[in-house]
């Protein structure tokens, strides 16, 4: 369908969507929430009552022992609960019945303090485990937040507001200044500026005119668009993002899943070996039935994987908390174990490798005029207008303490720029392409020498705009999104790790070419929209393994669940962003992923040592067992020994 213009209205009067664009706020980190959670309330309360039944025991037994009671229960109940889960819905044996066992075992020999102790640890550590996963958890509220709820119609020359999800392929739509783009289409009338961060990562707005592409999700400037709609709700740009990162989410992690299986089969072993071990010595060895469930419940405590459980935690815990105080926020302990298997760090240009926001890199002043007096009368125009470059001129005017002068008359040129009186005269202020327009007029020497200094400064990556007095040109302004101080020892630190940094942007090719040199990144990904992105994070996993994505927008938000681990921007960041990504820079500080990539590899160095460590204890108690045999109280000092040697390795991190 192709709009005439009787069914276009010539002005707007009646009906049209209140949805305005919204910026969702990311969720904030709540240290309360930790104690806040039931896990840890219980963990505290089972060590307390086991501190509490220790220090009462030599005064009253049978209160000591009802204190232990309960301290079980109060500890093991929700692991208690898990495993029977598991083993009456998946019918399998976990770690979590397994140390309950041994628990209970402990307690049935008279060992009630040391049965209390593996459960403590065991579901303080848990605990620990729970709240940081639950961290990790996707949402994609925010992306929601993002989606226009509504649309303007426009039916026989009339218009009705309309659910988007009722939007068919052709129909006409009306989007008024500062609204939300309620679906992929055509423009077929009207100019205007649009922001598409939300889909490209573009720092400008861009140029809209009658044959564009818009996008849903993306917010209409200061000019009115009809737009004719090329494809429906569910299939838009904004909703493959939704479902990118919907899918992305899905995936399970091959580690979680080899922990699982080994957690069967480990706890599948023990039983098997501990029922042996009851049944099978008073039947071929003629051992007492005494002696050997004495000695089975020795094997059962000491086998015990509190140690092995111990031996990861701590030290992803510790590695956690100093980051933390570098203002970097792990969702998880997962994504702290795929950060030291890191190969390549894709960032995402605007607003992560650049402030994302444009600034005056250069400002000229034709022949005859003042700088000063020039600078001034375009801020003063420019003032009127809400357009990132013109805030970048009125900034640069303000920083150098320009008094701007009073305007009588300003209007916006759509598509082009703004233009104004200033002492009965008249100013303009827009885009360079009117050099090209100027070709037939008379001063074509004049121009050459703009059209090439525009030249020279779009070979740097530079957005141009002219200024013109009463139809002469009287000077150039070159805007450009100013790379982070940061950005190129950030790079630098990566690469002395031996990992590669790529960048991947929606700016054009040259503009992230400059970037790319004043950085001096490896890989340069440039005009990707947000599903190319995803293209070239898991072309990028296929060829390096391990990928790091680092971004700030919306449109990151598919790359960001898609990478191995993702990293959000904190400050500046969508709460889009922030939601999906597995890390969050709170301080923006980029220059800090090397760093936590170097302390993320630390704590796996230190986690393979108290696993090896670990393994050996439990394997030389069992062996000592079997072959000698040793008294219970020897095998939980050496099984919490271990444990606690494990726990203040991983907290070396913490120094």
């Amino acid at each position: 369908m192709q709009a005439t213009s009787k069914q276009i209205p010539k002005s707007i009067t009646r009906g049209g969507s209140t949805q305005q664009p919204r910026t969702p706020r990311p969720r904030r980190f709540d240290p309360r929430a930790m104690l806040g959670n039931s896990e840890m309330q219980a963990a505290l309360g089972s060590g307390l009552l086991m501190l509490t039944a220790w220090a009462v025991s030599g005064w009253s037994e049978a209160i000591s022992i009802l204190l232990y009671v309960v301290s079980y229960s109060v500890g093991g109940w929700s692991k208690a609960k898990e495993g029977m889960e598991t083993l009456v819905k998946e019918r399998d044996l976990d770690v979590n019945l397994l140390m309950i066992a041994a628990a209970l075992g402990a307690a049935s020999i008279g060992y009630w303090n040391e049965g209390a102790m593996l459960i403590f640890i065991f579901a303080l550590s848990g605990a620990l485990e729970s709240y940081t996963m639950e961290r990790s958890k996707k949402d994609i509220s925010s992306l929601m937040a993002l989606k226009p709820a509504t649309a303007v119609r426009i039916e026989q020359g009339i218009m009705s507001e309309v659910p988007i999800d009722l939007l068919a392929v052709g129909d006409l739509l009306l989007v008024r200044p500062g609204e939300l783009i309620p679906a992929d289409g055509i423009v077929c009338r009207g100019e205007s500026a649009v922001n598409q961060a939300s889909i490209t990562g573009e720092s400008l707005p861009a140029e809209k005119t009658a044959g564009s592409d818009v996008f849903a999700g993306t917010v209409n400037g200061e000019g009115p668009l009809y737009i004719e709609v090329t494809k429906s709700a569910e299939n838009t740009l904004f909703a493959k993002i939704i479902r990118m990162v919907e899918e992305a989410e899905s995936e399970v992690p091959e580690s979680q899943r080899f922990i699982k299986r080994l957690e069967s089969i480990y706890a599948r072993a023990v039983v098997a070996a501990t029922a042996a071990l009851i049944v099978l010595p008073p039947l071929v060895l003629d051992w007492s039935w005494g002696a050997t469930f004495y000695k089975a419940m020795v094997f059962l405590v000491v086998a015990s994987p509190c140690a092995l459980v111990s031996s990861i935690m701590p030290a992803m815990l510790s590695a956690i908390s100093k980051s933390a105080r570098k203002g970097i926020l792990f969702k998880g302990g997962v994504h702290l174990e795929n950060m030291a298997k890191t190969s390549v760090v894709a960032f995402d240009k605007t607003g992560t490798l650049t402030e994302g926001v444009p600034q005056v890199t250069d400002f000229i002043a034709g022949e005859g005029y003042d700088r000063n007096g020039l600078l001034a009368a375009s801020a003063s125009i420019e003032k009127l207008s809400r357009h990132p470059l013109a805030e970048a001129i009125v900034r640069m005017a303000e920083e150098e303490h320009l008094e701007l002068l009073a305007v009588e008359e300003s209007k916006s040129v759509t598509g082009w720029g703004i233009e104004g009186l200033i002492g009965g005269r008249l100013w303009r202020i827009g885009k360079s392409d009117l050099l090209d327009e100027r070709n037939g007029e008379a001063v074509l020497s004049a121009d050459e020498q703009w059209k090439a200094l525009r030249g020279k400064l779009e070979k740097e990556g530079k957005t141009v705009s002219l200024i013109l007095e009463d139809g002469q040109i009287a000077g150039m302004v070159a805007l450009q999104d100013t790379v982070r101080p940061q950005a190129e020892a950030a790079v630098r630190k990566l690469q002395e790790l031996g990992i590669k940094v790529a960048m991947l942007t929606g700016d054009r090719t040259v503009t992230a070419e400059v970037i790319a040199g004043q950085t001096g990144v490896d890989l340069v990904f440039a005009g990707l929209l947000p599903e190319d992105k995803v293209t070239h994070i898991k072309a990028l996993r296929e060829q390096y393994g391990n990928v790091i994505m680092v971004g700030d927008g919306v449109n990151d938000a598919p790359a960001l669940a898609t990478a191995t681990v993702g990293m959000g921007m904190g400050m500046k960041g969508s709460g889009a962003a922030l939601e999906i990504a597995d890390v969050v820079l709170m301080n923006d500080n980029i220059e800090e992923i090397a760093s936590t990539i170097a302390l993320a590899r630390r704590s796996q160095r230190i986690v393979k040592q108290n696993m090896i460590f670990a393994a050996t204890v439990i394997a030389t108690l069992m062996l000592s067992n079997f072959l000698q045999g040793i008294a219970l109280p020897f095998g939980v000092i050496g099984h919490e020994g271990s444990t606690i040697l494990v726990i203040l390795n991983g907290l070396r991190l913490l120094r």
